[in-house]
């Protein structure tokens, strides 16, 4: 019979078979978060800006096709800087799930004329010394805080609010994160540093993985892996050859889920950690890889 491949057949009792083709299973639609890697805290003589967030995407109802691998990238956070004097915090890396991109956390400000504003990013990095936050990408995070005085810094931005702006010596707080239930459990990411001090209060992370700032000479805390945090914002001096290495922004996560009435996946790469419960098959990735369905 011509249009079809014949994988099965059916039996009449007149003794003749008429073929038929067996139906491939369905493809799933996934639900999906995707979070960025936070952006890493700057250094400054007078308290250095703190890391933006990575980008938080997560939605619904997103087709995959089948036979085919789908990239997984899991985006590292900002490596904590070491140059010798005031550096800028980095931006962490992108996380990708097929076509759905998050963008890193824009790295904070540092005490250096041309560098004292926050970088853009997923959600922006914190200015110091006057400097302005970076912006954040809409739909995935909210700007840096802006630094009003010289004597700290301003808080990184997060998935649900802006970095705020220091107050005189006191560094501004980081940027709330948001949370999900799509790994099974309510888990909050991508929270903002808090920015630096040189002998006022250290603004304190945001609620998702962002590390506090510092005071006097130390490197902020390092936002936390696998939330897109971003790092906290340096204290006084911090920069000069010798002193502590800035921080780093927390690494990111891909997270993805689907109804369990369908198959698994046929492959993983990437070494994902898989779960069924709740009528969900989930596929959790700390690390980069790929899925076949």
């Amino acid at each position: 019979m011509s249009g079809f491949t014949i994988t099965g057949s059916m039996t009449f009792s007149g003794g003749f078979d008429i073929p038929f083709p067996i139906p491939a299973s369905p493809t799933p639609t996934v639900e999906y978060l995707v979070v960025a890697g936070g952006g890493g805290g700057g250094a400054g003589s007078y308290g250095g800006g703190a890391g933006g967030a990575g980008g938080y995407r997560t939605d619904t109802g997103f087709a995959v096709a089948s036979n085919t691998a789908i990239t997984v990238t899991v985006g590292a956070g900002a490596a904590g800087a070491t140059e010798s004097r005031w550096p800028r915090g980095g931006n962490g890396s992108n996380s990708i799930f097929s076509t759905i991109t998050s963008t890193g956390g824009g790295g904070g400000g540092s005490y250096m004329p041309d560098i004292r504003s926050g970088l853009s990013g997923g959600s922006g990095g914190g200015g110091t010394f006057g400097g302005a936050g970076g912006a954040g990408t809409a739909g995935q995070g909210n700007a840096g805080g802006n630094a009003s005085g010289n004597f700290s810094g301003g808080g990184g931005g997060g998935a649900s609010s802006a970095g705020a702006t220091n107050s005189g010596s006191n560094g501004g707080n980081g940027g709330a994160g948001l949370a999900s239930s799509i790994s099974g459990s309510s888990v909050t990411y991508a929270g903002g540093g808090g920015g630096g001090s040189e002998n006022g209060t250290i603004g304190a992370g945001g609620a998702g993985g962002g590390g506090a700032g510092a005071l006097n000479i130390a490197g902020g805390v390092n936002g936390t892996a696998n939330t897109g945090g971003g790092g906290g914002g340096g204290g006084q001096g911090g920069g000069y050859s010798g002193e502590p290495t800035q921080s780093s922004g927390g690494s990111g996560i891909v997270i993805i889920r689907y109804a369990d009435t369908y198959s698994a996946a046929t492959a993983t790469t990437g070494s994902p950690t898989i779960t069924v419960a709740g009528g969900y098959r989930v596929y959790q990735w700390t690390s980069s890889g790929s899925i076949t369905f």
